[in-house]
C-alpha cells in the first residue's frame, strides 16, 4: 500500500463467504493500515488470520458508532490510517459506517474504497432477472404488518427489488411477497453465496414459497430475495402510486383537494383518483 503523510479511512470489501475471494489489494491494505474497525472483532479474527494481519481491530457497531466515530476521525487526522469493514462483504450496505465516512468527509480525511464482494451485487448477477434497473431495500420490517405495508409502497416498481433476509423470516417474508406481488411475479432466492451450501433458486413467487415451506435447508442460513419489477405499464403504475398517494392525502384534506394534489405529484388523472374514491 502506497502511505501518504495524511490519515485516511479505507473502506474495504471483505469475502461473503469464501475467504479466497479477498482481492490482493485489501489483504494489502488490511496488513498495512495502523488500526481496523471492524463491525464484530471476534467475526473478523478469522479473516485477518487468513490474510496474515497482525493489525489491531477496534469494534465499531451500530451502538457505538456514533460515540467512536469522533475518536477515530481525531486518529485520522493526526496521520493514522484506518481500514473499515465489515462482518462480510462491502462495508455500510445495510451495515454500520454511515457516520464514520460522513464525520471523516466532513473532517477533510481522505476516504477511499477498496471495492470487492458485495452480496446484493453477487445474487443480481445469477438471478436471471432484469439487471440494468435495480432497487436495493435491505431488510424488510420484522412483524409481518409492517413488512407487507413496506411491500405495498414498492408493488408498482418497475425495477428488479433486491431485500435481504434472515432464516427465520424467510418462509414469512415469502409468504407475504407472494400475498402482495402476487403468485405468478418472477423471483429468485440466493442463499449462502459463495459458501459450502450456496443455493440459487428462480421460479413464480407462489413456486419459491412452496419449496422453501418443504424443504427445512432451503430455510437456512443468509438470503438474497430478488423479485422482478412491475410490468412496464406506464398508465397503470401512475395510476397505481396516485392512489397511494391520494389514499394518504385525504386522511387531512377534503377528497377534491386531495385529487387535485396526488394528481399533481404523480401524473395520476385527477378525475380517477376522485371517482374512485366516492365508489369506495
Amino acid at each position: 500500500m502506497n502511505r501518504p503523510a495524511a490519515g485516511k479511512l479505507w473502506i474495504v470489501a471483505t469475502p461473503i463467504g469464501n475467504l479466497d475471494d479477498i482481492s490482493v489489494r485489501a489483504r494489502e491494505v488490511l496488513c498495512a493500515v495502523d488500526l481496523i474497525a471492524a463491525e464484530d472483532t471476534r467475526h473478523s479474527a478469522a479473516l485477518l488470520r487468513h490474510i496474515g494481519s497482525t493489525v489491531r481491530t477496534f469494534a465499531l457497531h451500530e451502538h457505538n458508532e456514533r460515540a467512536a466515530s469522533d475518536q477515530l476521525v481525531e486518529r485520522m487526522r493526526e496521520g493514522a490510517q484506518i481500514a473499515l469493514i465489515s462482518d462480510a462483504g462491502t462495508p455500510l450496505i445495510s451495515d454500520p459506517g454511515f457516520r464514520l465516512v460522513r464525520a471523516a468527509r466532513e473532517a477533510g480525511v481522505v476516504v477511499s474504497p477498496v471495492p470487492g464482494a458485495c452480496a446484493v451485487i453477487a445474487a443480481l448477477s445469477v438471478a436471471g432477472l432484469p439487471s440494468d434497473r435495480f432497487v436495493f431495500e435491505g431488510f424488510l420490517p420484522a412483524k409481518s404488518a409492517a413488512r407487507r405495508a413496506h411491500l405495498e409502497t414498492v408493488q408498482a416498481e418497475t425495477r428488479t427489488l433486491i431485500f435481504y433476509e434472515s432464516s427465520h423470516r424467510i418462509d414469512e417474508t415469502l409468504n407475504d411477497a407472494l400475498a402482495v406481488f402476487g403468485g405468478e411475479r418472477r423471483a429468485a432466492l440466493a442463499r449462502e453465496l459463495t459458501k459450502l451450501f450456496e443455493t440459487v433458486v428462480d421460479g413464480t413467487l407462489a413456486e419459491l414459497a412452496a419449496r422453501v415451506a418443504a424443504d427445512a435447508d432451503q430455510r437456512r442460513g443468509e438470503f438474497v430475495l430478488l423479485v422482478a419489477g412491475a410490468a412496464e405499464d406506464v398508465d397503470a403504475a401512475r395510476l397505481l402510486e396516485g392512489q397511494r398517494v391520494f389514499d394518504l392525502l385525504r386522511r387531512e384534506l377534503p377528497p377534491s383537494r386531495a385529487a387535485k394534489v396526488a394528481a399533481e405529484i404523480t401524473g395520476a388523472p385527477r378525475k380517477a383518483l376522485y371517482e374512485g374514491a366516492k365508489g369506495s
